[in-house]
């Protein structure tokens, strides 16, 4: 179950938020509770609509694409990617995980 942990910062404000890669097992226990908590209201609305129509079902589905929507995004709102750690130790591993080219944050 170990992680890589991908910390994003918004170079305009200075905001940081981090973005686990790959499965959500905190999706998958806590329901739309995760991304209510990162402040992914969007998702969280979302969440809260496929566990009430599927009786779950969906959420588990969902499981397998929610972070990758969350880094998504974060890239969209304009975060880089500052640094990473855990399993995929390089930005190239996370990128091919993810299959998303990451905006590196300039030093």
């Amino acid at each position: 179950m170990a992680h890589s942990t991908i910390t994003f910062e918004n170079p305009h404000d200075g905001k940081i938020k981090e973005a686990p890669v790959g499965f959500s097992w905190t999706m998958f226990f806590f329901g739309f509770f995760p991304p209510l908590f990162r402040g992914d209201w969007k998702y969280a609305v979302i969440t809260l609509a496929i566990a009430f129509v599927t009786f779950y079902v969906g959420v588990i589905i969902l499981c397998f694409m929610y972070n990758k929507l969350y880094i998504k995004d974060c890239i969209g709102n304009g975060y880089r990617a500052k640094y990473i750690r855990g399993r995929h130790n390089s930005f190239d591993d996370a990128e091919y995980k993810i299959g998303i080219k990451l905006p590196r944050l300039e030093s």
